[in-house]
Order: C-alpha cells, then structure tokens, then sequence
C-alpha cells in the first residue's frame, strides 16, 4: 500500500507542473492562432500555422526517442519546458518592440514543437515507470484530465490576457507555467532505467523502436486507422477559428468559448475513464470514438451561421469523442511495449501522424479555401466516420474481450 500512495504522490507532482505549463502553452497557442486568424483571414495562413507547429516534430521525433530512452526522462522533461519558454521570451519581447511579424511566429512555433517532440514521449513514457500495469487507461485518464482542464482554461485565459495584456503579456503567462512546471520536477524523484555503458548509435535504435512497432500486430492494426483520423481531423482543426470568424462571424470570446467546450468534453471523458477504467473491449471502444468523432464533425458542417451555440455544444462531443479513442489507444501502447523501448516507439508513432499532418494540412487549405470552410468539416467528418468502421474491421479479430495488457505480439 505504501508504495501504491508514494506513485501516485509522485504522479499527483508531475500533473500539477504540467497543468501549469498546459494552461501557458494553451493561451499562448490560442492567442498567436488569433493573431493570425485575424490579421490574415487566411486558410493557408493557418495552414501554414499548423505545418510550422508538426514538421519539426516529425524531423526531430524519431531522434528525439532515442535520446529520451537513454536520458532521464525528468531531465527530458526539464529541458524541453525550459527551451519552449526560452522562445515564449523571445517572442514576447519582439511584441514589445513592436518587431514580431507572422514569419517571427511560425519560427517560434516551429522552435516550440522542437521542444514537444522531446516533451511529449518523455512525458508519456514516465507513467509505466510510476504506474501499476493494470492501473494504465486509468493514470491515462487522470493525466488527460488534467491536460484538458488546462485546455479549458488555456483559451480563455489567452482571450482574457489578449485583451488586457497583449501579446507579449500572453507570453509572459507561458514562460511563467513552464517555470513552475519544471520547479515541480526539481522536487521530486522519477525511477529511471539503467543507462547502457556502450556508445549511443541512433540510427540502430531507431530502427530498434520501430521493429519494435511493426512487429506489433495488434499494435499496429490499431495505429494504422489513428494515424489515418488524425491525418483528417488535424488540418479541420486548425480551421476551427476560421470556422468561427468566418462562417459564423465570431471573435475571439466565441473562438475561446469553443475550445473551452472542446476541452470540457475531453475533461468529462477523461474523469470517465479516470475512475471508471474503460471498457474491456478496448479495440471497439477506439473504433466507436472515432466514427463518434466524425458524426459529430460532419453535422457542424451543416450547420447555419446563426448557430454558433450549436456548434459549441457539437465541439464538447467532439472533445468526448477524442479522448474516447485516444486514452484507450496510448494505454494500450504504453502496456503492450517494453518500457526500456517505450520512448523511441512512442516517437515513431507520434513521427508518423507529424508526417501524415503537413499532407493534410496543404490539402484541406486550399480545399477549404475554394468550397469553404463548413463544406470541408462536413466531408472530413464522413471521411472519419468511414475511418471508424475501418477501425473496428482490422482490430475485430485481435479483441478478445480482455485488458489492453494481453499480448498480441507475433514472435
């Protein structure tokens, strides 16, 4: 019992400094995101956005991993919150002195997901070390929870600093939650792996971490139909403040209002699965949250200009819808590959969907630019509906009814 409290102490740290560096990051993203929106107009120009926020992860990803399996996965972390505030700085000083253009923030956002690509599979990679096996989808759970009431309350306060701070105020904010975010990391202790003594090769393991991955057949059935939704749910998602500026003629209260209800759905689902644990069913239950996902998209496609309070509402199902596939899914992966490998797969996968994006992304700006936006989130939404069913056909014959821990691997 002791050492369940201890883990779960320690788990309770980690989440407290990242949902402070959660809401930073989440109103520095909405209000550059605006900035944008409303300066330019411009679907290419979120497009543009959201290319300069994925490439760099998927050029540095799968480096990233190696480096994250052989460091300290707390010092990973440390690191990476400290370089993303460096540049938050950076560009909040440029805002000062009246010099930050857009280019000056797709550099900045480019640097930022440099940072990410090293944050993220550290972070994820961390929760077996700490964690229980059976205790997964639920600490997975806890951890979006946290993670989406940070994203609640990111937009909002960005909407609020934007107007009463500015810009460089904004980013004031983010320097501040990364800090305190790696001031809870100082205090507390991580279990590590043994480091190996011989010279690191990175391609090797590279390569190593992705044998690892495709000799997973469970795992990667199931990766194949997550990286085809977020190729399509990515480029829609970078257009939801056009979606409001342009279709529905809102601001930015009613952009953030959104993302708050985005994230409100996400919190819900994840307190859900938090204390709940998920079905046994996993695989089903993926494929059920994406084609879910894609219903809902698919209606705010259709929806008229005066119904922005509608597409609120439909943004909190779609909030539920995400984290309906992917808890389960990162659970999953994190139960089923060995945790001295977990961070070089973690990054393959997370390479993947950045590689996939930046094609998304140049087709659905021009697209939606020439239909419009509301006609692309309508057919993005049935191109997942279409991904969901997939889904199920080729994870239906790995289900077996139990945990996400049973073996699928072929040896």
């Amino acid at each position: 019992m002791k050492k369940i409290e201890t883990w779960k102490k320690t788990f309770g740290w980690i989440l407290s400094g990242q949902a402070f560096s959660i809401i930073g990051s989440g109103a520095a993203q909405f209000a550059l995101i605006w900035w944008i929106t409303t300066t330019t107009g411009s679907p290419m120009a979120l497009t543009l956005a959201a290319v300069a926020g994925f490439l760099p992860q998927a050029l540095v990803g799968p480096f990233a991993g190696v480096w994250v399996d052989r460091l300290g996965r707390k010092a990973v972390m440390m690191a990476a919150d400290g370089f993303v505030a460096l540049v938050s700085a950076i560009l909040g000083i440029g805002f000062i002195a009246g010099v930050a253009t857009v280019e000056w923030i797709y550099a900045a956002l480019m640097l930022r997901a440099v940072g990410t690509a090293f944050q993220m599979p550290a972070a994820q990679a961390v929760l077996p070390l700490l964690a229980p096996p059976e205790a997964l989808t639920k600490v997975n759970g806890w951890s979006q929870f946290i993670q989406s009431g940070g994203m609640m309350a990111g937009p909002v306060l960005g909407a609020l600093a934007l107007e009463g701070l500015g810009m460089a105020g904004v980013m004031a904010i983010d320097v501040a939650g990364a800090l305190l975010a790696i001031g809870t990391l100082v205090f507390i202790k991580i279990p590590e792996l043994t480091k190996r003594a011989e010279k690191p090769h990175v391609g090797r393991e590279m390569l190593a971490g992705l044998r690892v991955l495709t000799r997973h057949k469970a795992l990667m059935a199931l990766s194949i139909p997550v990286l085809l939704c977020m190729l399509v749910y990515v480029p829609v998602g970078s257009l939801f403040p056009l979606m409001v500026n342009g279709h529905f003629g809102g601001n930015a209260w009613h952009s953030s209002m959104v993302e708050l209800a985005f994230a409100a759905g996400m919190l819900l689902c994840s307190a859900a699965l938090g204390i709940w644990g998920g079905a046994k069913r996993q695989f089903l239950m993926i494929s059920l949250g994406i084609a879910g996902f894609g219903v809902f998209l698919m209606v705010s496609g259709f929806l008229p200009s005066w119904a922005i309070w509608i597409f609120v509402g439909l943004s909190l199902l779609m909030g539920a819808a995400g984290n309906l596939f992917s808890v389960p899914f990162m659970a999953y992966v994190q139960g089923a590959v060995p945790p001295e490998t977990l961070g070089r797969v973690m990054s393959m996968i997370t390479t993947a969907m950045a590689l996939a994006t930046p094609v998304g992304l140049f087709i659905a700006g021009p697209v939606a630019q020439a239909i419009g936006i509301a006609p692309w989130f309508a057919y993005s939404g049935g191109a997942i509906i279409l991904i969901g069913l997939l889904c199920q056909g080729m994870t239906r014959r790995y289900e077996r009814g139990t945990s996400v821990l049973e073996e699928q691997t072929e040896r």
